[in-house]
């Protein structure tokens, strides 16, 4: 039983990884940039939340549609600040693009809120629900969790198939060049891209406050580099991927502090990784991309 247990933490756990994941996996899928300001996103929707309950007297649950409206609004603001004057610059370049936006975030958020720790108000009540006789219990945002996580993936896999500008976004992936011959706006394709990513960041943010109800300006910056990874995982550019991928690494973490170390958890995560990429460089459901020369 306590194995079950910890599965069910691990797969609640590897939703939230996969919710940000499917953020990067939209982003580089796209616009081909690796996002590392992402998991700042997540700890900007996480005080939004929380100072919409603590000081604007919220009911907690409309603090998650105030969360995604900030945060898209963000998300659109750094693509157009940072990254779009980088649109055809060196991989690098956006690279440290990324690490210096995700460092100005983390900064002004000290700056702002301070470094001291804020309890977060669950967007539910706290309540478990007792199985298998009372031997195990699931909580109420462990429940939620893992149905948010499914409907997210759900709606962007028929959102990037059927809406017309999902159907943009697939073909700037492809070719940005061959997507603005046939008329679509490359550049407003990218900005919604990242809308969408930073609003699921949001989402994430308060998921994840709401089951490790501690707010620093830090939160975001582990969760974000393991949903990377994640995303790399389950094969980046892949949305089911990025779902597999986040509930993978969750079960890993979990069952790697319950069984082996505490204190080795994260290794043992990245050391998983580092196989898989031996064994399928493109991730479990990544595809193999043939270029002509």
């Amino acid at each position: 039983m306590a194995f079950l247990s910890h599965l069910i933490n691990g797969v609640s756990l590897g939703s939230i990884y996969a919710i940000i994941a499917l953020g990067y996996t939209m982003v580089y899928g796209i616009a081909k940039m690796l996002n590392f300001a992402h998991g700042d996103v997540i700890m900007v929707g996480s005080y939004v939340s929380f100072f919409a309950v603590a000081y604007w007297h919220m009911p907690p649950i409309l603090g998650l549609p105030l969360a995604m409206i900030v945060c898209t609004v963000l998300g659109v603001v750094i693509e157009r600040l940072a990254y779009k004057p980088l649109r055809r610059a060196a991989s690098l370049a956006v690279l440290i693009t990324a690490i210096g936006v995700s460092y100005f975030l983390q900064n002004a958020a000290q700056l702002l809120w301070t470094s001291n720790p804020k309890v977060f108000t669950s967007i539910v009540e706290n309540t478990n629900f007792p199985l298998f006789d009372g031997s195990i219990s699931i909580s109420l945002i462990a429940i939620v969790t893992v149905a948010a996580n499914i409907v997210i993936m759900a709606v962007l896999t028929w959102f990037t198939g059927n809406a017309k500008i999902g159907k943009a976004m697939r073909a700037c992936s492809e070719d940005k060049g061959a997507a603005q011959l046939m008329g679509i706006n490359v550049d407003f394709t990218v900005s919604v891209t990242f809308a969408i990513g930073a609003a699921l960041a949001a989402v994430a943010g308060v998921l994840l406050c709401s089951m490790y109800p501690m707010l620093t300006p830090t939160t975001g910056a582990m969760p974000g580099i393991k949903a990377f990874t994640a995303a790399v995982f389950g094969g980046i550019g892949s949305i089911p991927g990025a779902m597999l991928g986040g509930i993978c690494l969750g079960v890993i973490e979990i069952l790697g502090k319950a069984y082996i170390s505490t204190q080795l958890s994260d290794a043992i995560v990245f050391a998983v990784l580092i196989i898989i990429l031996l064994v399928k460089p493109t991730g479990l459901l990544g595809r193999r991309i043939q270029e002509k020369v």
